[in-house]
């Protein structure tokens, strides 16, 4: 894919409306140095320099795809906390939408923090407590849904196991949005195992395909594309949840498309350097269903997608990239 053909395919991106559905976090990062070990334990003494917070999980999804297009929607729960007010604030900083944000009183915002220092992730605390099957609730979500489907372009379920997804309310978003010809993309959760039925496209990486296809973890080969437990995977997947696109992502190996009726196509990494790969399948299904949604082939929103979190594997936290970092991707591997 060309450099020439991303500027039409990033200039249809702006007018896209998109909605990302999910788990919703609020990430936490504590930057510091270390220069002495604890006399308490055998543990090291983190000096702060600084604390930073971002929107996480499916908010991060969003928070990917707002560089690109003007309208982005996250659909999620949060709690009545601060946390949950950092987090709102965040997003309308961000100038994502807030209509479809649901709060659940009594249950806590999930937060995942991240102590660094000499640019190490020393330990992540992650403070979350699933919560509990609420009928009330799935019908306000739905609800909410139901409100914005009609404007949307494109919808995004992004699990991470963490409760917001079941399978009532997933294959209520999915049967709403067919009737009313929305694709959906999603990125799945091998804790969380659903009927994806109905997805224009699925993305998991490696492990999470051969888990869910029943297959035992291997080695993979040197080429991904010679890898014939990960083909095995892709031809049931795409049979079990009956869906067009199943975009396996790799890693340093890049991504694999596979696609109904066709030869398996592979995307090297454009990777340069790899400082943190938090966050980067995020990256990946927010510019592909983004690309996709903006007329691209499977084929070139699988480029699109592997250039972007070429970027991001780049970067420490829990990062995004510029429409510039994109295009100047593709003008070095062009």
């Amino acid at each position: 894919m060309t450099p020439e053909r991303l500027h039409p395919i990033l200039e249809t991106c702006r007018s896209r409306r998109i909605l990302v559905a999910g788990d919703l976090m609020l990430d936490e990062f504590v930057w510091g140095r270390v220069s002495r070990i604890s006399p308490e334990a055998p543990v090291p003494v983190v000096d702060v320099i600084r604390e930073e917070c971002y929107p996480g999980g499916a908010a991060n999804v969003a928070r990917n795809l707002r560089p690109f297009c003007d309208t982005v929607h996250v659909l999620g729960l949060l709690g009545n906390d601060a946390p949950g007010a950092r987090m709102r604030e965040l997003l309308d900083t961000s100038g994502i939408r807030l209509d479809g944000l649901v709060e659940e009183a009594g249950w806590p915002t999930i937060r995942k923090t991240r102590i660094i220092a000499r640019q190490q992730q020393l330990v992540r605390v992650d403070r979350e407590s699933p919560p509990a099957r609420n009928s009330a609730r799935t019908a306000r979500v739905i609800e909410r849904f139901a409100g914005l489907l009609p404007s949307l372009d494109a919808i995004i379920l992004e699990d991470y196991g963490k409760g917001f997804l079941d399978q009532e309310l997933a294959s209520t978003l999915l049967a709403q949005a067919t009737a009313c010809g929305v694709p959906v993309t999603v990125d799945p959760n091998p804790r969380n195992p659903l009927d994806w039925a109905g997805a224009a496209a699925v993305k998991p990486n490696r492990s999470e395909a051969l888990a869910a296809a029943g297959l035992a973890e291997s080695n993979p080969p040197v080429e991904a594309i010679r890898d014939p437990v990960l083909a095995e995977a892709g031809r049931r997947l795409l049979e079990r949840w009956r869906i067009p696109l199943l975009l396996v992502t790799l890693g340093e190996e890049g991504m694999l498309l596979f696609r109904e009726g066709m030869p398996p196509y592979h995307s090297p990494t454009k990777a340069r350097e790899v400082f943190d790969v938090s966050g980067a399948g995020d990256t990946a299904i927010a510019l592909f269903t983004l690309a996709l949604s903006a007329g691209a082939m499977p084929e070139e929103a699988a480029e699109i997608a592997n250039h972007a979190s070429g970027v991001v594997v780049g970067k420490l936290g829990t990062a995004t990239l510029t429409r510039d970092e994109l295009i100047r991707s593709f003008e070095e591997h062009a």
